[in-house]
């Protein structure tokens, strides 16, 4: 059995390709700058021997269609995906479901017409995850295929964590409320944390940190998302890449008088020319991090008010948990970025997080712990949290819910 992951961007396709109940990765790829004459699909396979084989293709590619046309024909040459039969199901990633969704779905018209409904809530992301997946119904109509969104393990948000201070009729008309995403990142180094530290999920509290070019944090306790730094849109919350994160509500009224923007190009300035970017010109934290080493002070800055709301945000998801059996590092500068996780835990030991410089420096495979050794058995005496890093997962996460609900619409 095979299991299709589809994760559909604008202009882009990302796709996985698992095998067998255990999920085996056995090819990937993404497809860039759809709608241009130089779109490139770069795809990995693996081999007989286990490693992956590597390949490119550069040719015109004028829309959604005609990019899975290209990706569907690079998997049959390769004999990867050669027919409908070699497919068990297809699993899509949604950002948003809204309230509507609080678990992985089963794709009906039903289910489209309401992540239709839900695009003024993520009106950059829903439209291409639905051209996604009408794209492949129509090319694979008897294959089962699975809506898995972003939102959904945030949905045990308890009201006093997801409603805003405003008028209680916008959120009954207009659905206006906190969700929350990188719900399927979340989840999945969850269960990865719960199971390496010999825990059942329902009995672990962690602090999970999801830091990449977009940035989230999420609260769990006894498995369970309770709060989250994103909200209605991933414009909360943490300084990003791009997108500002928390900011005075009064500066968009101000920001409109003074320069005379329209709103459509506050809300562009505000999700992709702010952040990171916006404070040093860059949202490369690789190149921002060797600016701050050459002196760059705007670099400098950047890094430190990056690090500085991550703690922040830490400090008041330990008072919400109260207890901790770890804090995860995940993401792709949470995963990669040894010097941010050192800053992010400054000064912090009086909570019981602290890093060992050189099991920091060395963190390497799925799972790495990085405070002080030792402090896993000698928590009670030390009062310290197991610090780890874990690679997330979000396709794997995906394929496997995708099996659990076809199987369990079977049964």
């Amino acid at each position: 059995m095979k299991i299709l992951v589809i994760n559909c961007g604008s202009s882009s396709i990302k796709f996985e390709v698992f095998e067998g109940k255990d999920c085996r990765l056995i090819a990937s790829g993404l497809l860039e700058k759809i709608g241009s004459p130089e779109a490139r699909l770069r795809q990995k396979r693996r081999l007989d021997n286990g490693t992956f084989g590597t390949s490119e293709i550069v040719e015109p590619v004028a829309d959604h269609a005609g990019g899975f046309a290209l990706i569907g024909r690079v998997n049959a040459r390769d004999e990867i995906i050669a027919s409908e039969s070699d497919l068990f199901g297809i699993g899509h990633r949604v950002v948003h479901g809204g309230e509507l969704f609080q678990e992985p779905t089963l794709i009906t018209g039903q289910v489209i017409a309401a992540i239709r409904r839900l695009i003024p809530l993520a009106p950059l992301h829903n439209p291409a995850n639905l051209l996604g997946i009408e794209v492949l119904r129509e090319s694979f109509p008897r294959v089962p295929q699975v809506a898995v969104f972003d939102t959904m393990f945030h949905q045990t948000l308890p009201p006093r964590a997801f409603h805003y201070a405003l008028p209680y009729d916008l959120y009954e008309k207009y659905h206006v409320r906190r969700y929350g995403f990188h719900g399927t990142s979340h989840l999945f180094v969850a269960k990865e944390a719960a199971r390496y530290l010999g825990r059942a999920l329902e009995e672990t509290n962690l602090i999970t940190l999801h830091l990449g070019n977009g940035a989230s944090a999420a609260a769990i306790q006894n498995g369970r998302s309770i709060d989250t730094s994103m909200g209605l849109t991933p414009l909360e919350g943490l300084v990003m890449g791009t997108r500002c994160g928390d900011i005075d509500p009064a500066l968009h009224f101000y920001l409109l008088r003074q320069t005379g923007m329209s709103p459509e190009e506050l809300e562009g300035l505000l999700n992709s020319r702010s952040g990171l970017k916006g404070l040093c010109g860059s949202n490369d934290m690789r190149e921002i991090l060797a600016w701050g080493e050459q002196g760059n002070e705007r670099a400098r800055l950047a890094v430190d008010l990056f690090c500085y709301r991550i703690r922040k945000t830490i400090g008041a998801y330990v008072a919400v948990l109260g207890r901790v059996d770890a804090l995860v590092f995940t993401g792709g500068i949470g995963e990669n970025a040894a010097v941010i996780r050192e800053k992010v835990l400054e000064g912090m030991e009086h909570l019981g997080m602290t890093v060992d410089p050189q099991r920091n420096r060395n963190a390497l495979g799925s799972v790495s712990e990085i405070q002080p050794e030792n402090v896993m058995t000698n928590v009670g005496a030390k009062n310290l949290s197991p610090i780890l890093v874990i690679q997330t997962d979000e396709e794997l996460e995906i394929a496997r819910q995708t099996i659990r609900v076809i199987e369990k619409a079977g049964s």
